[in-house]
């Protein structure tokens, strides 16, 4: 099974994720941007965005594939999907290959995503370059924020504004791993 957390650049899905491995340690954080990165040391992104690739959306759902099939285990995905175009694409590639995938998606006002990303430090050491990413991250709200009324059926919305803990809670009680969870400390 895929967990994927989905939201704006600093709605909390990291945080989340976090958290989840916390109670779930035996789960497996997957990362996509990471293979976004890669693709875009070789291929150029159109817009800067390499979720644009196609072969980005068919690479994540192929190695979120091969993480669940190869190690039986829980995968849990923190990552920005706000195309529904992408979303189908990946989801459905997995669906079809039979790895049930829980998405939900972390509701945050606009306001709070700002204040958010202005206080975070997402490069430390590099406030050129931090500076680069929090901008890129708030030129997305206005999509981000829009994009909970497009989001595909089967996505289960959460106020991304409540307590990681709760927000856990509810993602484990949803899913059903709530039983394999080492629980609240």
């Amino acid at each position: 099974m895929i967990v994927w957390i989905n939201g704006a650049f600093g709605s909390g899905k990291t945080t989340l994720v976090a958290e989840l491995h916390r109670r779930l340690p035996d789960a497996l954080v997957y990362d996509p941007e990471h293979v976004g990165f890669v693709l875009r040391e070789i291929v150029e992104a159109p817009h800067g965005d390499f979720q644009h690739i196609p072969l980005w959306r068919k690479q994540v759902a192929s190695l979120g594939q091969g993480l669940v099939e190869e190690y039986g285990r829980p995968v849990l995905a923190p990552m920005t999907v706000v195309r529904r175009q992408y979303a189908d694409e990946i989801f459905g590639a997995l669906e079809k290959a039979g790895v049930p995938v829980h998405h939900f998606f972390l509701d945050v006002s606009a306001g709070v995503l700002e204040q958010r990303l202005h206080d975070r430090v997402v490069v430390p050491g590099d406030p050129e370059r931090d500076e680069a990413v929090r901008r890129w991250g708030k030129a997305q709200i206005a999509e981000c924020v829009a994009a909970v009324g497009s989001l595909r059926e089967d996505t289960v919305v959460l106020d991304g504004e409540l307590p990681t803990r709760e927000l856990a809670d509810r993602v484990l009680d949803r899913t059903g791993l709530a039983g394999l969870s080492r629980g609240v400390f």
